[in-house]
């Protein structure tokens, strides 16, 4: 509705009569305008009304009323009671009809609903032309068929010039490839309305849901989920189109990526194409990708030149002239045995030996042996790449025929005497080296040994044999004998062995050969061996028993490896005994040294949740997946620890349930394992463990003040920011201390540090580093991208992750270093200074993770210092090796205790961050947008003094306006931090109300 436009009365509803006048005026261009006027302001108790026609409210939750009007200076007008006023007040009432008359709703507050006090910029008198205000104000949620508008008078001197009502929406837009439809803003102002988006013609989904967020001022923000061309498609119009590939490109995968010519021997003769075919002759392998030219085969290998010895030969070859475009060139060889009287050849026979192999040769030279003698051969050489199998044709080879001969074996080695008795000896010998051939038999000739007086020959004696060894009877006792041996093979007899001398016994055996000892040497050796590794593994075990004091001289080697003087962390899974470990880090406690006095977690899930052993008290307002079942491993208590020669303290005691098995007692100790080698004022400590007696127990240090987050929401705004940065520089400390043992956390959250009634913070819970490890053989430490995206919070069991606190590489690669761990501290230096808030609000996990990779990154909250909100900036650098190191975070914290006046500086939240302002404000809500204060005191969190404003009168915005300090201190506001965000909040009402009364802050 636009009254500026109206050329006809507008007839409005007026109580009473002799209030507001309809009146036609003209405005500045001199187009004719209807006006309401009212000017009573020499009566006491004005009370006049002005209702405008039924306004339907189709689809719209909140709307927008912008009123022009002039107002006369009360100063002005000479000789008026004290009821002037220069405001007026807007109302609205709902209706599912068209049904209000004169009389009815009645004229007051209730049943309208008062929007807003307008008062005017600028009021004029009689001397001057009157000068028009424009104001706006918004009202909601709306949930009826249409609404009136209603303005009150209570004694003003204006005139209402034109009234136009108007609602907020997000125009169709494409972003990413999708589409997302108009859609209308929420029903408040720091709404955020999810509209789903559908992919472009021709484009499909990377990522869902797809959705993009409409804010409260019309505004499309945080894109959800994209959409890419698909293949054969390209980006066009300014990255909102996919259109098709001309004839003559293509696109293989679908991506931003744009369309390619064709490669090379390839074509696409129709549009969109995602692949070029290959030109006849020319093809793709199996491998190669679609963007890859076409090749050929290969011509046949060059210049083959063949070296015959006997019945072996050697090949060798040149490349061939054209390689068909490709690199993956192999050779083949095809043995062919020929047989002339036949005219035909077939292939070898498998005893042919081709080395090193006949098919798939990357070098051009193979050796051929056990050829047949006098037989003619023929050998193809093929040269073959990776797209030979798609080529109909045989592969082109060069061929070479060749004639084996055949030569005597060679000679035997030397012949070996085994045994001997005073008639017989026993021999062994190898076969020849080239037997060129198979060998029928040996020959072996021996006689007696001539001496050099004997002037006669002896007479030489041969026999057979089929093997390699022989025995030769009915000699002459105590006589030597010269023994030779050759080979026959079908081309004859080959040379004999070299004499060799053996003599006979006279009576007893001859002394055995070095052959004949054989087994009982390497026998003596392989139990002498055998001894040795038995000594040496004794003796590990012995030093690993050996311990001085709690550790082991063997632990205590591996601690001092990498830096002298710094231990490093072992990992206590490492060890074959996981018991070990305990025994080595954790101190036995007895006991009857340990008393519990109080529960303060237990039960199985879905009954109680406990927060990781803090107490009951600190549970409220921390959101269910923020939780681990407390049942996990037994119940959390609180109770004293009195040691011999110590005084008593009081700790907080683990117990194991009952009914365990041993892997849940490995999983429940590992953690005292793993606390019990750290020694560090900011990491908790730990007592002691006890696994002689039932329940197992692990006892630490109590820590008075509970869960980090917990504890600053109870306490919101009561520290100073040097406070702040005190705590989060001892988080940084102990983070360090771990970083510099090669320990690396993976689960650091607020939740996960404990603080002390010093207000020291110390990490704690040590259980998921060693969980999130992927073990290959066991299913229950694996993990899906499905959990990972469905949970915030990895219970160890699950093996997911806590999405909001993880760096992106240790969500999509599972890469956790300390360079992940300074990504999760950058999240609670968030938590830390907005006092609890939950990280990125009611955001869902898909939502986090998309927006992240889209470089979102978390606002400053408010009052964040400059400094602050940068080192958080730094901590969230994508690539992980820019992130600072623990070392330098402590650095600059400590500057920055040092130099105060460095806090002083506030950023803009959305100018650190790009994010448009309705998103990262919700902390300074528009006062407007609330129905009661009650609604405005929840929307700045500080709903528990909701019954202290009412009960002290304090029921309208504005009487709120006009609160001081001593306002709130008098009502029961007493903490100084509460003080300051109430009376901020107020300063920012009296800005939006055109107010100047001062605020002491």
């Amino acid at each position: 509705m636009d009254t500026k436009w109206a050329t006809t009365e507008l007839a409005w509803t007026a109580h009473p009569e002799t209030g507001w006048e309809e009146v036609s005026g003209y405005d500045d261009a001199m187009n004719p305008i209807r006006t309401y006027q009212v000017c009573n302001v020499r009566e006491v108790n004005q009370n006049n009304w002005l209702r405008s026609d039924f306004i339907p409210r189709k689809d719209v939750l909140r709307v927008y009323v912008e009123m022009k009007f002039t107002v006369r200076d009360c100063n002005s007008i000479p000789n008026i009671p004290g009821s002037c006023k220069e405001t007026f007040n807007l109302f609205y009432y709902e209706s599912d009809s068209d049904s209000a008359t004169a009389t009815s709703p009645f004229w007051m507050e209730n049943p309208y609903v008062k929007v807003d006090t307008i008062a005017p910029d600028e009021s004029f008198s009689m001397l001057e032309t009157g000068r028009v205000n424009t104001k706006v104000r918004s009202f909601g949620p709306l949930s009826k068929a249409g609404f009136y508008l209603a303005f009150q008078d209570l004694g003003a001197c204006m005139s209402l010039i034109s009234v136009r009502v108007f609602y907020k929406k997000c125009s169709t837009t494409i972003a990413n490839f999708a589409v997302f439809p108009e859609t209308a803003t929420g029903a408040e102002a720091t709404s955020l309305v999810i509209a789903p988006g559908t992919c472009v013609p021709n484009a499909l989904e990377v990522s869902v849901p797809l959705k993009l967020y409409c804010n409260g001022d019309g505004e499309w923000m945080v894109p959800v989920g994209a959409c890419t061309c698909s293949s054969g498609f390209e980006p066009a119009m300014k990255d909102t189109q996919c259109q098709a590939c001309n004839p003559g490109t293509f696109k293989s995968k679908q991506g931003d990526s744009f369309c390619m010519p064709c490669p090379a021997n390839s074509r696409a003769s129709s549009g969109a194409s995602s692949v070029c075919s290959c030109r006849n002759g020319y093809y793709r392998s199996d491998t190669d990708s679609p963007d890859s030219p076409c090749t050929t085969v290969p011509s046949s290998p060059r210049s083959v030149i063949s070296s015959v010895n006997e019945t072996s030969l050697v090949l060798e070859w040149s490349d061939p002239r054209d390689l068909g475009g490709r690199e993956d060139i192999f050779y083949n060889v095809i043995c062919k045995k020929c047989l002339p009287e036949r005219g035909m050849c077939s292939r070898c026979d498998d005893n042919v030996d081709i080395s090193p192999r006949h098919l798939g040769l990357t070098q051009r030279r193979v050796a051929v042996r056990n050829l047949q003698a006098h037989t003619q051969y023929s050998f193809e050489i093929q040269a073959v790449n990776g797209v030979s199998n798609k080529s109909p044709y045989t592969p082109q080879f060069s061929a070479v025929n060749i004639t084996t001969n055949q030569a005597a074996p060679s000679a035997v080695p030397t012949v070996h005497l085994m045994a001997a008795t005073a008639s017989t000896m026993s021999l062994s010998w190898l076969p020849p080296e080239k037997p060129n051939g198979i060998i029928l038999d040996y020959e072996i000739k021996y006689h007696e040994k001539v001496s050099s007086n004997d002037q006669g020959e002896a007479i030489a004696h041969t026999m057979t044999a089929q093997r390699s060894n022989a025995r030769i009877e009915g000699l002459k006792a105590g006589t030597p004998y010269v023994v030779q041996v050759r080979a026959r093979t079908v081309a004859g007899y080959g040379r004999y062995s070299s004499p060799a001398d053996f003599s006979t016994n006279l009576q007893t055996d001859p002394p055995k050969s070095w052959q004949e000892q054989l087994p009982l040497i390497v026998g003596s050796a392989t139990a002498a061996f055998v001894f040795i590794i038995a000594v040496v593994v004794i003796a590990i075990v012995c030093l690993r028993k050996q311990r001085n004091g709690s550790e082991s001289e063997y632990t205590e080697k591996l601690q001092q490896y990498i830096t002298p003087g710094m231990k490093v962390y072992i990992d206590p899974f490492t060890y074959e005994d996981p018991n070990e470990a305990v025994r080595e880090f954790a101190k036995e406690i007895d006991v009857s040294c340990v008393k519990i006095e109080e529960v303060i977690g237990a039960g199985n899930p879905p009954k109680l949740l406990s927060y990781r052993g803090k107490t009951a008290s600190h549970l409220q307002a921390i959101p269910l997946e923020d939780f681990t079942p407390s049942g996990e491993f037994g119940e959390v208590c609180r109770g004293r620890l009195k040691l011999p020669g110590r005084r008593e303290i009081i700790v907080a005691i683990k117990t194991l349930k009952v009914g365990y098995t041993d892997r849940q007692r490995r999983d429940f100790l590992s953690e005292a394992s793993i606390m019990g080698q750290f020694d560090h004022p900011n990491i908790i400590r730990l007592e002691g463990v006890v696994t002689k007696s039932r329940p197992v127990m692990i006892v630490t240090e109590f820590m008075e003040n509970g869960a980090l987050d917990s504890f600053l929401r109870l306490n919101d705004g009561q520290f100073t920011v040097i406070q702040l940065v005190g705590m989060l520089r001892g988080i940084a400390a102990g983070m360090k201390y771990l970083s510099d043992m090669n320990y690396v956390h993976r689960d650091l959250a607020a939740r996960n540090i404990l603080v002390n009634s010093n207000l020291v913070c110390k990490v704690s819970d040590f259980g998921l580093s060693r969980f999130l490890e992927d073990d290959p053989t066991d299913p229950t430490y694996t993990s899906s991208l499905y959990f990972m995206l469905t949970y915030s919070f990895a219970y160890p069991q699950g093996g997911k992750i806590p999405i909001r606190w993880t760096a992106p590489e240790a969500i999509a690669y599972r890469k956790f270093t300390s360079a992940s761990d300074v990504w999760s501290y950058g999240i609670v230096m968030w938590e830390v200074m907005s006092y609890g808030e939950r990280p990125y609000w009611d955001m869902s996990n898909q939502d986090v993770i998309n927006a992240v990779e889209q470089d979102y990154r978390l606002p400053p909250p408010m009052d964040c210092p400059t400094a602050l909100h940068q080192l958080m900036l730094d901590c969230w650098v994508k690539e992980r090796n820019l992130r600072p190191k623990f070392t330098q975070i402590v650095a600059t914290l400590d500057k920055l205790i040092r130099n105060a006046a460095s806090l002083k500086v506030v950023t803009n939240s959305a100018q650190s961050t790009g994010v448009s302002q309705p998103l990262l404000d919700r902390c300074v809500p528009d006062y407007t947008t609330f129905t009661t204060v009650g609604d405005w005191l929840d929307a700045i969190k500080m709903s528990r003094y909701r019954d202290n404003f009412v009960n002290a009168g304090f029921a309208s915005f504005d009487l709120v306006a006009q609160m001081t300090a001593e306002d709130l201190l008098r009502i029961g506001v007493t903490l100084a931090g509460h003080q300051k965000k109430i009376l901020g909040s107020i300063q920012d009402m009296r800005l939006q109300m055109n107010q100047t009364l001062p605020v002491q802050v």
